[in-house]
C-alpha cells in the first residue's frame, strides 16, 4: 500500500473514528447523570481532565500562550456553550432528536458565511437551506405543542443553541486560519470549563467536591475525556487531508452510531415522521458539504 493510500486510510479512519465517539459519548455522560452528578460538573471534570493530559503531551505548546489574539477568547467561549448545551441535551433529552437538531447546524453556518463571510450562496447552498427547514419542520411540527413547529422542551432547545453555536464556532475557526489546532481545542476546552462555572449561579448546581466521586465516577469522567482527546485530534486530522464533501458524509456516520446506541442502550425509537425530517435534514448536510467544496474551489 503506497504512503498516499495510507494517509487516505488514516484520514477516513480518523473521521469515521471521531464520529464514533460523537455517537457514543452521550451513553457515559447519562451514567454519571444516574449517579447525581449533573450535566454542568461532570462537563466541567471531563474537560479538566482532558486538559491535564492533553497538557502532558503538549506542555511545550504553554509558553506561547502569551502570544495568542484576544480573539481566541470567543472561539473558546462560543465552542464551550456549544460543547456543554449539547451535553447537557443528550442527558435529558432523546438522542437521536437532539442529534438531528443539533446537525441543523449546516443551514445556520450557510446563513452566517453568507452575511459574515460575504461568501456567495450556490443553488446546493439553497438547497441544503430548504432540506434543512422542511426536515425540521416535519420532524417538530405536533399539533398537541402548538402549530408552530418548535422544540418541545429544555434539551431539545439545547440542542438548536448547540447546533447554532457549533455554526459560529465554523465560521470563527474560518476566521482564525492563524490558530494552531493544539491553541483552538485547548480553547474549546477552557471554553468549556469557563462556562460551566458561569452557569452554576444560574442554574444552582454546583461543582461538587471531586472527594465525592466513586472510582467508577473517576473512571467513566476518564473515558469521556479519552473520547473527548480522541474525536477533537482524529477528526481534525480526517478534515485536514480529505476534501471537505466527502468528509461532511463521513462524519454522518454518527448518526448511524447514536441510532444504533439509544436503541440498545436507552430503548429508544423514532416515529415516522422523526425518520422523514431527519431523512432530510441528513441530505440537506450532504448538500452543505458539497456547497463548502464549491465555495472553496
Amino acid at each position: 500500500m503506497s504512503n498516499s493510500n495510507n494517509k487516505n486510510f488514516f484520514a477516513v479512519f480518523g473521521l469515521l473514528f471521531g464520529a464514533f465517539c460523537w455517537g457514543i459519548i452521550w451513553y457515559p455522560y447519562r451514567l454519571l447523570s444516574d449517579a447525581g452528578i449533573s450535566g454542568v460538573a461532570s462537563s466541567f471534570y471531563t474537560y479538566a481532565i482532558t486538559i491535564v493530559i492533553a497538557s502532558v503531551f503538549f506542555a511545550k505548546y504553554w509558553r506561547d500562550i502569551a502570544k495568542l489574539p484576544v480573539s481566541i477568547v470567543w472561539l473558546g467561549l462560543v465552542a464551550g456553550w456549544t460543547n456543554l448545551s449539547y451535553v447537557l441535551a443528550i442527558i435529558d433529552g432523546e438522542v437521536m432528536r437532539v442529534m438531528l437538531l443539533f446537525y441543523l447546524s449546516p443551514l445556520w453556518t450557510l446563513i452566517l458565511a453568507h452575511f459574515w463571510l460575504k461568501e456567495k450562496t450556490q443553488l446546493t447552498g439553497y438547497i441544503a437551506i430548504a432540506a434543512s427547514l422542511l426536515g425540521a419542520f416535519i420532524m417538530l411540527h405536533d399539533p398537541k405543542f402548538g402549530y408552530l413547529p418548535l422544540p418541545r422542551n429544555t434539551a431539545e432547545w439545547l440542542a438548536l443553541s448547540a447546533g447554532i453555536g457549533f455554526s459560529f464556532t465554523n465560521v470563527i475557526t474560518r476566521k482564525s486560519s492563524h490558530l494552531s489546532l493544539v491553541a483552538k481545542s485547548y480553547a474549546i476546552w477552557v471554553g468549556v470549563m469557563t462556562v460551566a462555572l458561569l452557569l452554576v449561579p444560574i442554574m444552582q448546581l454546583p461543582i461538587p467536591n471531586p472527594t465525592i466521586f466513586t472510582l467508577n465516577d473517576w473512571g467513566v469522567m476518564l473515558l469521556i475525556a479519552l473520547l473527548l482527546i480522541a474525536a477533537t485530534f482524529f477528526v481534525q486530522y480526517g478534515v485536514s487531508k480529505v476534501e471537505a464533501t466527502r468528509a461532511s458524509v463521513l462524519f454522518l456516520f454518527e448518526l448511524v452510531v447514536a441510532a444504533i446506541a439509544s436503541y440498545y442502550l436507552a430503548h429508544e425509537m423514532m416515529a415516522l415522521n422523526e425518520w422523514i425530517g431527519g431523512s432530510l435534514i441528513v441530505v440537506a448536510a450532504i448538500f452543505a458539504g458539497i456547497h463548502h467544496q464549491d465555495s472553496a474551489t
